[in-house]
């Protein structure tokens, strides 16, 4: 096999599951090295279990949260659909929408797992390494792993995600009082404190931040726009 690093988008599930194993253990994870002067939301639109996706990448500056640029690409989906392996279905098209930015973004939180997936390389983390960029996943969603404790019911109450082997792979997260919490990992390059502390940085009013919201408006319309065509 080649550097699982540059793998192809285009090989078989059982391969990806090789790739993953080797990717997981590439990754760093440490607090974040410097402050960001972007933060970019990446998401992805897809039918779904159809063939026809969208991925983009919407870019704000750092702390005045001006819109600064914005990338997308729309493709087939080859890759099955199959639970823990979306970021091979799915990758190419924020590979490829992150490669039409100006410039790398200093930090990109990603909707989807990072470290919590069941082989340590969710989206966030797979893109994060592949790309070079500091990364965070944040979902709506529990994908692997379990808190003692729910967090409590405050703004900013969080508690550990584990393995079922004990180990810390992210946190459960309460982004907004009295609302269903978040899901966040880290991605690469970035450790899990770092990660709870700037998804609550980068969100005000509602459950999700701010760049993960506009992504995933941003990518809808994409998609509308580009079946209509």
């Amino acid at each position: 096999m080649t550097d699982s690093l540059h793998h192809s988008w285009e090989i078989a599930p059982p391969e990806a599951v090789r790739v993953q194993k080797a990717l997981a253990k590439r990754l760093a994870l440490h607090p974040l090295s410097n402050v960001p002067r972007t933060i970019a939301g990446a998401d992805i639109s897809c039918e779904w279990r159809g063939r026809f996706g969208v991925g983009g990448v919407v870019v704000y500056s750092w702390p005045d949260f001006q819109l600064i640029d914005e990338s997308f690409h729309s493709g087939e989906l080859r890759f099955p659909y199959v639970p823990g392996l979306l970021s091979f279905r799915e990758g190419f098209l924020l590979e490829k929408a992150f490669l039409g930015l100006r410039e790398k973004p200093d930090l990109v939180i990603f909707d989807g797992q990072g470290t919590a997936h069941p082989r340590g390389l969710g989206i966030a983390s797979h893109l994060g390494l592949r790309l070079g960029v500091p990364s965070i996943g944040c979902a709506k969603s529990r994908l692997f792993g379990d808190a003692a404790d729910p967090p409590g019911e405050e703004k900013g109450d969080w508690r550990y995600l584990r393995s079922p082997d004990g180990r810390e792979i992210g946190a459960v997260l309460r982004t907004r009082r009295g609302v269903k919490p978040v899901y966040v990992s880290p991605g690469h390059l970035i450790d899990i404190e770092d990660s709870v502390r700037w998804v609550l940085a980068a969100t005000s009013r509602y459950r999700l931040p701010e760049v993960i919201r506009a992504a995933h408006r941003r990518v809808g319309e994409e998609r509308t726009r580009r079946k209509m065509k």
